[in-house]
């Protein structure tokens, strides 16, 4: 199992794909597991070397005691990038993911470009609440999921939905390291610096998204020098609920 270090904080990452193609690191939502890049993946990996890292207090990675801070997490992705041998590379981030991705290209060089799916420049407005389940509570994880998607995904894919809830009971942050993750987005605001971050970036959102409301994005996109807002229809979890959709775009904007 591939693990990098931060100081005292052990890091999960798993690197899938050709090592002599561009890398496309994938950075989660606060309280999710890796299960949530199931559906890039798969298409990514190939035309380009994946990574995948759990952040820290979410699925095989430590979880010290918080609160955190996105330059916490700033710092585990560099700390993997370098035990993994990668010095630039794509980042690929969903709500927090998103903000880690946005601090990574404003105070490194590390980021070839950026895909923020459902994220914001700022948190404090948040109320992250609703997508959070008690990984030992499977009805609680099911009840939260109203929050991360629509409710036309849910009624079309219960299927989707018990795997999900599944993997969520295995790889989610327990109710401390939720709690140390959503300070982390509750403490960050970048929303005066965007201009800092000067690469492409791409900002994905859904329109229906109850959580990470879409006029997050749409601002998000429009304030960063290189920035391309697309909406699609659906809710928070638009990497899942609109792979498709999402995946088509990913390709023609890191030009795979």
């Amino acid at each position: 199992m591939p693990t990098a270090s931060n100081g005292s904080v052990s890091l999960y990452y798993e690197a899938d794909g050709d090592p002599d193609r561009e890398t496309v690191v994938l950075l989660g939502e606060a309280g999710y597991g890796a299960w949530q890049w199931g559906w890039q993946h798969a298409g990514l990996t190939g035309p380009f070397e994946t990574l995948v890292t759990d952040l820290r207090g979410a699925g095989r990675s430590d979880a010290p005691p918080g609160p955190y801070a996105v330059d916490d997490f700033v710092a585990d992705v560099q700390a993997v990038l370098e035990a993994h041998g990668r010095r630039r590379v794509h980042v690929v981030g969903a709500g927090l993911g998103g903000m880690v991705a946005l601090e990574l290209a404003r105070v490194s060089s590390r980021p070839r470009s950026l895909a923020l799916l459902g994220t914001a420049p700022v948190g404090s407005d948040l109320t992250l609440d609703p997508l959070f389940g008690d990984p030992s509570d499977p009805d609680a994880l099911e009840t939260s999921l109203g929050a991360a998607f629509s409710r036309d995904f849910l009624d079309a894919h219960p299927d989707v939905v018990e795997q999900v809830v599944d993997w969520r009971a295995a790889e989610d942050a327990t109710p401390e390291a939720w709690a140390a993750q959503a300070a982390a987005v509750e403490a960050f605001d970048v929303s005066d610096r965007l201009y800092e971050v000067d690469v492409p970036a791409l900002v994905v959102h859904g329109r229906d998204d109850a959580v990470w409301p879409v006029a997050y994005g749409r601002r998000l996109a429009d304030e960063l020098p290189r920035g391309e807002f697309v909406g699609l229809d659906g809710g928070h979890l638009i990497g899942i609920e609109r792979s498709r959709g999402v995946n088509d775009r990913l390709f023609g904007f890191l030009g795979a």
